[in-house]
C-alpha cells in the first residue's frame, strides 16, 4: 500500500499526453483484459478468475501443477458481455450520444486486493502497457469506471479512483455503513443490505420460522452481519439455533484445517429442529457447502437430515467450477434467495445465443472462458481440430448447466447494464447543457470539450432515465439505485442445473416504509418437506388456550407450555402471555375465545322478578284497603285521638312506598335511573317524619294536660304539620343537590359478575346516595328514641308503644342493609334494596295500623267514646 501510495504521487497529470518512452513492465502476471477504442472511455473492473490458494497468483514463475490452474468462474463472464452489450446498444442509437462513440476497457481483478489495486492504475494510465502516472501509447478519455463485485474490491478501487475524483459505479451490494463512508464520486447500482437485512425478518415473521441457523462466511462483512442481525433477531423474536463460519480462502499450509472446517459445516446440517438456515457470504460459500456435503457424504446431497429451507443474501450466487461441476445443487432445492433485482432483455439473450458472431482478438477473457466452459482446448489461431478435446466454436452456450453460465439476465449483469447507461445518459445530459457554440471537436472527444471525470459526478447523482426493460433507474441521496431485491425460489434438477422462480419482492413502499410482497403458492420446497410449509422451531409451538413459560437456561425460543389462568384466553399459537377478553366477553372453557356477555338485570319474567313484583301490589292494595278503612271511619275516635290528618299521610306514603320499588324492577333507563333514588329517599323521610310527628305530638299531648303547663298552645295541627314539612325538606333539598351535582345514570357493570354484563343505575355520587340514607336513618333514630321515652304514657290510644316497634324494625332493616348491599354482585344488589323498602315499609304498616284495623274491623264496640272514657278510668 506504501509503494502504491508513493507511485501515485509521482507528477502527473490527467489531460497531458506522455511522449517520452515508457518504462519496463511489472513482472506480475498480466490480467485477463477487453477493451475497445472510442472518443470516450467507461473502465470495467470484474471478478472472473481465481486461484485455488492465493499465493500461486504471485508467484514469479507460474507452474502447472494442481493448485496453480486458474480456475475461471464461467457465469461471471455474462458481467462482461453486459457491458460490451451496454455499449454496443448505445453506440448503434444515435439519440443518446450523437457523434460520439463509447469506448471500453475492461479488466479483472482475480478477487485479489493487489491485483485490484493493478487493474486500477492500469485504467488509469496504460492502453498496452502499464506505468504509474505514464499515459503511453494511445490517450484514453477515461470518463468512469464500472466495478467492483464485492465491497473489498470496490473498496480498494475507490482508493485509488478517488484520488482523481473519477466516478465509480458499482454492481455488488454492501453495507449501508461501507456505501456512506465513500466519497461523492462513489456509487451503487444496488440498495444497501439495511433492506435486504430487514427482507429477512420479515420472510422469516410471515412463515413463522424462529429456530434458525447461520452459516456465516468467515471474513469482515460475516462479522458484520453477526453484528446486525442479532439485535434483529432479539428484536422480533427470533434466535439462531447455531452459527458455523464458512472459510472462503485456503493457504496451502493450513490443508489440515479443512477437515475441522468441513466437520463444523457437518455438524450444523445435521441440526433437525433448526430446519432454516440462513447463509451470508458470497458464491465461495455454497461451493464449500456443496464440497462439505459430498466429502461426507460421499456425493449424496439428497439426505434428508439435510432438508433446509436455505435464505441466501444478494452476495451469494450459484457458481460451479473446478471438480465441483459434477456435483448438483439439490441440497439447497427449495431455496428463498435474496438478488439482485433484474428484468429480462430478449435482445440481450439474442446476443449471448449469437456470442461467436460477437468475438474479437480484443477479447483477453474469451480463450480462458471457452476452455473451462465446454471443457475442451482451442486450437491456435489457423490451425485445423485434429484431435479429440478440441473446441470446434459449434459448442451453445444454452447447453450449459445455470451453475456454469446462465442466459436470462443476472442481478449483477443488468446492474452493470443500468450502469453504462447511466454513465451515458450523464454524458447526453451534460452535453445538452453546454453552448452549441462550444461544441466543437476538442483532443478526442466531440461535443465534449475539455471534459473531465471530476465534472461528471454532479450530473450522474441527479440522472435518470427509463431503460430498455421499461424500469426508471435513478440514485438516491445517498448515491445508491432506488430500488429493491427481488426473491427467488430455486428449483433444482438432477443434471446438475436449476431454475430460478421469481416468488417476492422486498423493497419501499410509496410512503418509504420497508415492505415484502410474497407468493407462497409458487414456492417448491425441498421434497422431503412434501409441499408442507416447514416448521422451524425450538420446540412445538404452544396451542390456543397455552401460553409460554421460558426454560432455564436456554434461549427465549425454547420454551414450555402452559394452560391460561383464570379469566385470560390466548386465540392464537405461541402466544407469549395470556390476555383479557374484552370487558365485555369472557373466557369459554377451553379460554381459547371470549363469549359476549350476557346483558342482565332484575326483570319483571323472571321468578325473582315475579315475586317482588307480586308483593309490591299486595303491599301496595293492603295499604289501599287501611286507608280505606281509615276513611270509612275517619269520625270514629280512634281514627280522631290519633291525628287523622298524620294517618292519612303516613298512609299515602307508605302506599308509594311500596310502588317506587317497582321503579328497582326492568332494564334502567334514564328516568327510571333519575327517579329511583330521589324518589325512594323523599317518600319515606315522609313516612318517618309523619311518625316522628305522631310521637311528638303525643308526648305534648301528655304533658299539656298537667294543671299550669305551657305546653298546650303546641299541641296541635300546626306543630305535626311543620315536622313532616321540615323534615321532608331536608331530605328534599339533598335530592336536589344529588340531581344537580352528579345525578344517577344507566351504566353497564362488566366486572363484577365473570360472565355477565349487569345492567344497574350507577348512583353517581355514592357520598350522596349514603347521605340520603343517613338522614332516613336519623329520622327513624329519632323517632324511635321519642316513641320508646313515651311508651308507658296513660293513655289508651296511645300509639307509642307500636311506633317503638315499628321502628326497631324499621332501623333493623335498614342497618342490616348496608353491609348485605355491599356484598352483593349484579342484580341481586337491587333486589336486596326492593327488598328492605318492602320490608321497612311493610314493618311500619303492620306494627302501627294492624291495631287499629282489628278494632275498627273486628271489634267496634272498642271503638266508642264510652269505651275510651272507661279505659282512662
Amino acid at each position: 500500500m506504501v509503494k502504491l501510495l508513493m507511485l501515485l504521487m509521482l507528477p502527473h497529470t490527467m489531460c497531458e499526453v506522455r511522449t517520452m518512452k515508457c518504462p519496463a513492465a511489472d513482472p506480475i502476471l498480466v490480467p485477463h483484459e477487453w477493451g475497445q477504442v472510442g472518443d470516450l472511455f467507461i473502465g470495467g473492473i470484474v471478478s472472473q478468475t481465481t486461484y485455488l490458494f492465493e499465493e500461486v497468483l504471485f508467484k514469479e514463475h507460474p507452474s502447472q501443477e494442481l493448485f496453480d490452474i486458474p480456475q475461471i468462474k464461467i457465469k461471471f463472464y455474462q458481467n462482461i458481455l453486459a457491458l460490451v452489450f451496454a455499449i454496443k446498444e448505445i453506440n448503434d442509437n444515435p439519440k443518446i450520444l450523437p457523434n460520439v462513440t463509447l469506448g471500453f476497457h475492461i479488466y479483472d481483478s482475480y478477487f485479489n486486493e493487489r491485483m485490484t489495486y493493478r487493474t486500477t492504475l492500469d485504467l488509469l494510465f496504460k492502453w498496452q502497457r502499464f506505468v504509474p502516472n505514464y499515459k503511453c501509447d494511445t490517450q484514453k478519455n477515461l470518463m468512469a469506471v464500472i466495478g467492483g463485485l464485492t465491497s473489498e474490491i470496490s473498496i480498494q478501487m475507490e482508493s485509488v479512483l478517488s484520488l482523481y475524483r473519477i466516478p465509480q459505479v458499482t454492481y455488488g451490494a454492501f453495507a449501508s455503513e461501507e456505501s456512506q463512508s465513500m466519497q461523492k464520486s462513489f456509487y451503487t447500482m444496488v440498495p444497501n443490505e439495511d433492506l435486504e437485512y430487514a427482507g429477512i425478518i420479515r420472510l422469516l415473521q410471515y412463515f413463522r420460522w424462529k429456530w434458525v441457523g447461520l452459516f456465516v462466511a468467515k471474513y469482515d462483512s460475516g462479522e458484520h452481519f453477526l453484528k446486525i442481525m442479532e439485535p434483529l433477531f432479539s428484536q422480533n423474536g427470533i434466535c439462531s439455533a447455531f452459527t458455523k463460519r464458512i472459510p472462503l480462502q485456503a493457504h496451502i499450509e493450513d490443508l489440515d484445517k479443512i477437515s475441522g472446517e468441513i466437520e463444523g459445516i457437518y455438524e450444523g446440517l445435521r441440526d433437525e429442529k433448526a430446519s432454516t438456515v440462513i447463509l451470508y457470504g458470497d458464491d465461495g460459500a455454497t461451493a464449500w457447502l456443496r464440497t462439505a456435503v459430498s466429502f461426507k457424504h460421499n456425493r449424496n446431497l439428497q439426505n434428508t437430515s439435510f432438508a433446509k429451507v436455505w435464505i441466501m443474501t444478494a452476495k451469494i450466487d450459484f457458481v460451479s467450477f473446478g471438480f465441483q461441476r459434477n456435483l448438483d445443487f439439490r441440497l439447497f432445492q427449495g431455496a428463498l434467495s435474496f438478488t439482485i433485482h433484474s428484468e429480462e432483455l430478449l435482445e440481450f439473450n439474442q446476443f449471448l445465443q449469437n456470442i461467436e458472431t460477437h468475438r474479437t482478438k480484443a477479447d483477453g477473457f474469451w480463450k480462458d472462458f471457452w476452455e473451462q466452459a465446454f471443457d475442451c482446448l482451442c486450437p491456435d489461431p489457423g490451425m485445423p481440430v485434429k484431435e479429440d478435446g478440441m473446441c470446434t466454436g459449434e459448442e451453445r452456450l444454452e447447453s450449459l448447466p445455470a451453475g456454469v453460465f446462465e442466459m436470462r439476465m443476472t442481478g449483477q449483469s443488468y446492474s452493470i447494464y443500468n450502469a453504462a447507461y447511466a454513465i451515458a445518459h450523464t454524458l447526453r445530459a451534460i452535453s445538452s447543457t453546454r453552448s452549441p457554440h462550444r461544441t466543437v471537436t476538442v483532443g478526442y472527444s466531440v461535443g465534449f470539450p475539455s471534459l473531465q471525470p471530476w465534472q461528471i459526478n454532479s450530473f450522474l447523482q441527479g440522472v435518470s432515465f427509463n431503460n430498455s426493460a421499461g424500469e426508471t433507474v435513478s440514485f438516491n441521496d445517498n448515491r445508491e439505485m432506488r430500488g429493491g431485491f427481488d426473491i427467488m425460489n430455486l428449483v433444482t434438477f438432477p443434471n446438475t442445473s436449476f431454475q430460478r422462480v421469481k416468488v417476492g419482492w422486498v423493497g419501499l413502499s410509496d410512503r418509504g416504509d420497508k415492505e415484502l410482497i410474497i407468493n407462497e403458492d409458487k414456492i417448491l420446497w425441498h421434497q422431503s418437506f412434501n409441499q408442507v410449509l416447514p416448521f422451524s422451531l425450538c420446540n412445538e409451538p404452544c396451542h390456543s388456550g397455552h401460553q409460554k413459560k421460558r426454560k432455564e437456561g436456554e434461549k427465549f425460543c425454547c420454551y414450555d407450555c402452559t394452560p391460561c389462568p383464570a379469566g385470560k384466553i390466548s386465540n392464537q399459537t405461541d402466544m407469549d402471555a395470556c390476555s383479557n377478553c374484552p370487558e365485555d366477553q369472557y373466557p369459554n372453557k377451553k379460554r381459547n375465545g371470549c363469549i359476549p356477555k350476557a346483558i342482565c338485570f332484575l326483570s319483571y319474567e323472571e321468578p325473582l322478578g315475579i315475586i317482588l313484583a307480586s308483593v309490591c301490589i299486595l303491599c301496595s292494595l293492603i295499604t289501599a284497603l287501611v286507608l280505606a278503612i281509615f276513611i270509612q271511619h275517619k269520625d270514629t275516635p280512634i281514627v280522631i285521638a290519633n291525628n287523622r290528618e298524620l294517618t292519612y299521610t303516613l298512609l299515602v306514603s307508605l302506599l308509594l312506598c311500596f310502588l317506587s320499588s317497582l321503579l328497582f324492577l326492568g332494564q334502567p333507563g334514564k328516568v327510571t335511573c333519575l327517579l329511583q333514588q330521589p324518589a325512594f329517599g323523599i317518600i319515606f323521610s315522609v313516612a318517618v317524619s309523619c311518625v316522628l310527628a305522631k310521637t311528638i305530638i303525643v308526648s305534648l299531648a301528655f304533658i299539656a294536660t298537667k294543671p299550669g303547663s305551657m305546653m298546650k298552645k303546641w299541641v296541635g295541627k300546626r306543630l305535626a304539620h311543620s315536622i313532616v314539612l321540615s323534615a321532608s325538606l331536608i331530605q328534599v333539598g339533598i335530592c336536589t343537590l344529588w340531581l344537580i351535582t352528579s345525578p344517577p345514570f344507566p351504566d353497564l357493570d362488566m366486572n363484577s359478575v365473570a360472565e355477565e354484563t349487569i345492567a344497574q343505575c350507577n348512583v353517581g355520587s355514592v357520598t350522596m346516595f349514603y347521605c340520603v340514607l343517613g338522614y332516613m336513618g336519623l329520622l327513624a333514630l329519632t323517632s324511635f328514641i321519642v316513641a320508646f321515652l313515651a311508651r308507658k304514657l296513660p293513655d289508651s290510644f296511645n300509639e307509642a308503644q307500636f311506633i317503638t316497634f315499628s321502628m326497631l324494625a324499621f332501623c333493623s332493616v335498614w342497618i342490616s342493609f348496608v353491609p348485605t348491599y355491599l356484598s352483593t354482585k349484579g342484580k341481586h344488589m337491587v333486589a336486596v334494596e326492593i327488598f328492605s323498602i318492602l320490608a321497612s315499609s311493610a314493618g311500619l304498616l303492620g306494627c302501627i295500623f294492624s291495631p287499629k284495623c282489628y278494632i275498627m274491623v273486628l271489634r267496634p264496640e272498642l271503638n266508642s267514646r264510652d269505651q275510651l272514657i272507661r279505659r282512662k278510668d
